[in-house]
């Protein structure tokens, strides 16, 4: 897939104000500092599409944007850890919630996973719910320029391991890194044959 636009459109925290169109939508969420932003601006071939922090927590609404006129994604505030009071993490999760329940032009999710950490509670346990509520999702691992080879794979390995204890079989997977390029025609690729598909092209 060549990206030859990629424009944002709106930010908000209420899913019934999000863009009213039929086009398909992909969420990228994950752990705070995960990474997402590099990745967005690096799938967009875009240096600032994405506002990038070293600060977690600083994707804090639901942002869209419009690829090729196209389709749409989605950039979802962190889970985890992130620099805010309760109250505004109990407010982030009613609307990732309530965005995952009640959006109905979404088509699949991408949750965000460092390669770097062996697999975390709090990432299995958003993988597990995605599932248990019928949400298609990929695992998407970032950094992976960070690792050995070897590393990288045993590291890939543990984490699908343990999807395993709960799945009869793990969802698609891509490797990537925002500063390599690394995994970028392969996720484009994929997005480009859901398309295809939700199109009947």
């Amino acid at each position: 897939m060549k990206i030859s636009s990629a424009r944002f459109v709106m930010s908000n925290s209420d899913v019934a104000k999000c863009p009213d169109h039929r086009l398909p939508e992909y969420a990228f969420i994950g752990r705070s500092n995960v990474g997402k932003s590099s990745l967005i601006n690096m799938l967009m071939e875009r240096k600032s599409l994405a506002k990038t922090s070293g600060r977690p927590g600083k994707t804090q609404l639901i942002n869209h944007f419009i690829v090729n006129e196209e389709w749409y994604l989605v950039d979802l505030p962190g889970y985890g850890y992130a620099r805010v009071s309760k109250k505004a993490k109990k407010t982030f999760q009613k609307f990732i919630t309530q965005y995952f329940e009640k959006r109905k032009q979404l088509v699949s999710a991408f949750v965000l996973i460092d390669c770097r950490h062996d697999p975390q509670p709090i990432d299995m346990e958003f993988m597990n719910w995605l599932g248990s509520n019928g949400i298609p999702f990929s695992m998407v691992f970032t950094k992976a320029d960070k690792l050995k080879p070897q590393a990288l794979q045993q590291q890939i390995d543990n984490y699908l391991e343990k999807m395993l204890e709960h799945w009869e079989e793990h969802p698609p997977y891509f490797v990537t890194s925002s500063s390599k390029r690394t995994g970028r025609d392969q996720l484009l690729e994929y997005i480009d044959s859901i398309n295809r598909e939700v199109s009947g092209r």
